[in-house]
Parts: structure tokens; C-alpha cells; sequence
């Protein structure tokens, strides 16, 4: 396996009052773009690409050109960093603000963007793209303290998940090898469902683990994270009114270590996952069902919204 850098190409929604409080608290004027924006990112990659891994290696290769391009259209300049396995070769892509006080201190934003077999991946993972874009466009521009990397990580899915060849344990190793002084990572895993209904939330126990109804985000951190958990979901409760569930969980503990945050884990960097549980909530999860329409935008915005405090406070926004 050999690993390079270059640059270059390759439900029932909240109503509009209730946004408009919660943008006008996290200082974000909450208009028809942000929601248009999210929705048209998925729809390039669950429609226009669609089902995107190592059986539909073509369809990969563009959703990599695509994130690769709106990266650099945002104002970044952003680094591919190839490695060939099952001889292919694949891309996880980064792009960074220069922290201008503590630059040696990382903050990673992630997401996967391949899909499971023959699923277009709208929720799983395009949710969480389309939010890791978002988040991008919102920072160009802010002066930060520390630096601010959002990285999109191919190969997460079967399979590759928790395989030596998994894209974010390459990229992860990369940063231990550099020893990258990465001092938070939040992993975005399927974040694009929400329903009110009673019984929409599984693995609930009546809700004594987690609530009935799927209308929170669970973060997911294991005990050496503790701490970043406390932040985030400090911050998240001080400065937004999105529901949240904080969960910590072993590091080897089935279902916490299934996306890109466990390959930081591994590392020994603190990380966590923000979710909507995926198939414990989510009933599209890893099929062909899995499409745009199933996705409720206007609770992805609340999502992407109430993460603008939660970087701007990990990186020290100015």
C-alpha cells in the first residue's frame, strides 16, 4: 500500500419561527440558502453520482473531483492524499485554515463520503458532506487561533470499515506519524434524520438510554474524550436549542467505533461522533432507499447552525 499528497483536480420539521430564533441565537441569519445548499449537495451526490465505493469505483472518483472542486470554489486550496489498495487507487481529501496564534493546535472536521454497496447514500453519508461543505463555506473567511482542517475520508463502508485500508485510519496514521498535534476531531456520521413520532427512536429501554422520539443528535465519545465532549456539549447547550444526547462508550464498543472518529481513537487523539443513530433510527440505512427525500433538510440546517458555535469555540474564532 503506498500513500501520497498532492493538490490539484482529480420527521416533522421545526417551523420557520422556531428557526429563526434558534439562527438569531447562534448569530447566523437562517434564509432559504443554507437549506438549498445542504439539499443541493446531496442531491450531486446521492442523484447525480449515486452509489460511490470500490464496486462503483468510477461514480467514487467523481464525487472526489466534486468535493475537490467546491474545496477549492470555497477559497481552499486542498490536498489529496492518494493510496492504492485491492489496486485501485482512492483519495481522502483536506483542506485547512492556518490557525494564526497556536497553529501547531489541529481541529479536524470529518465526514466519509463513499456509500455501502448499491446505496446512493443520501443520509449515509451525503448528510454529513453536504454539512462538512457548509461548514467550510461559513469559515473561509474567519481569522482563527488554531487551525481548523475539514477532511473528507474515503472508504469508510464495506469493505473497509475498521480494515487497515479504511480511509480515515490511512489518514489518521499520516497525522500520528507527523505528529499533528490534533487536540479535537468531530466525525459527521448520517445526520439528516429527525421524526417526532413515539417509537421512531430505537434501542430506547423506555427511554432510560436514549429518548423515544428521534428528534436529538447523539455525540459519541469514548472516555479518553471525556473532555471534548464536555465542550462541544457545553457549548451546544449555552448557545443553541438543539436537543442532544452525549453518550461514552468504550473504544472497541460495537456501533461506537463504526465510522471515522474510531480511527482517531486508535491513534490516541480525542475525538467524537455527531449522529442521528443511523439504523437505530434511520430505516434507509445501507440500502438502495436510502435517497434525498428521505433526508429532512430543514433539521439538517438546525445541525449544521448549532455546529458554528461549537468550531468557532474549539478553534478560537476572532
Amino acid at each position: 500500500m503506498t500513500v501520497e499528497e498532492r493538490s490539484g483536480p482529480l420527521g416533522q420539521p421545526y417551523s420557520r419561527d422556531e428557526l429563526w430564533a434558534e439562527s438569531h441565537h447562534v448569530g447566523l441569519a437562517l434564509e432559504n440558502g443554507p437549506i438549498d445548499r445542504l439539499r443541493r449537495d446531496v442531491d450531486r451526490l446521492a442523484v447525480e453520482i449515486g452509489p460511490r465505493n470500490i464496486y462503483h469505483y468510477e461514480a467514487l472518483q467523481k464525487a472526489a473531483d466534486h468535493l475537490e472542486t467546491s474545496l477549492r470554489e470555497t477559497g481552499y486550496s486542498p490536498l489529496l492524499h492518494r493510496y492504492e489498495t485491492h489496486d485501485k487507487a482512492f483519495f481522502n481529501i483536506s483542506a485547512e485554515l492556518p490557525g494564526r496564534e497556536h497553529k501547531d493546535e489541529i481541529i479536524v472536521i470529518g465526514a466519509h463520503y463513499d456509500t455501502h454497496k448499491d446505496s446512493p447514500g443520501a443520509n449515509d453519508n451525503g448528510s454529513a458532506i453536504a454539512a462538512l461543505l457548509e461548514l467550510a463555506r461559513h469559515f473561509v473567511r474567519r481569522p482563527t487561533a488554531a487551525t481548523l482542517r475539514f477532511v473528507a475520508f474515503t472508504n469508510e463502508e464495506s469493505p473497509f470499515t475498521r480494515r487497515k485500508a479504511m480511509g480515515s485510519r490511512i489518514y489518521a496514521g499520516e497525522c500520528r506519524r507527523r505528529r499533528d498535534n490534533i487536540i479535537g476531531m468531530i466525525c459527521l456520521e448520517t445526520i439528516g434524520c429527525y421524526s417526532e413520532e413515539i417509537g421512531s427512536q430505537w434501542l430506547s429501554f423506555g427511554g432510560l438510554f436514549l429518548p423515544r422520539r428521534g428528534d436529538f443528535l447523539v455525540l459519541v465519545a469514548n472516555p479518553a474524550s471525556k473532555h471534548l465532549l464536555r465542550q462541544v456539549s457545553a457549548t451546544i447547550a449555552q448557545k443553541t436549542a438543539l436537543r442532544i444526547r452525549p453518550v461514552i462508550l468504550p473504544t472497541y464498543c460495537p456501533g461506537a467505533w463504526s465510522s471515522d472518529h474510531w480511527s482517531f481513537w486508535r491513534e490516541g487523539f480525542p475525538a467524537l461522533m455527531a449522529t442521528d443513530t443511523a439504523p437505530l433510527r434511520y430505516r434507509y440505512y445501507h440500502t438502495r432507499e436510502d435517497t434525498p427525500d428521505k433526508v429532512d433538510f430543514v433539521w439538517l440546517s438546525r445541525v449544521v447552525s448549532s455546529l458554528y458555535p461549537v468550531v468557532a469555540g474549539l478553534v478560537v474564532c476572532r
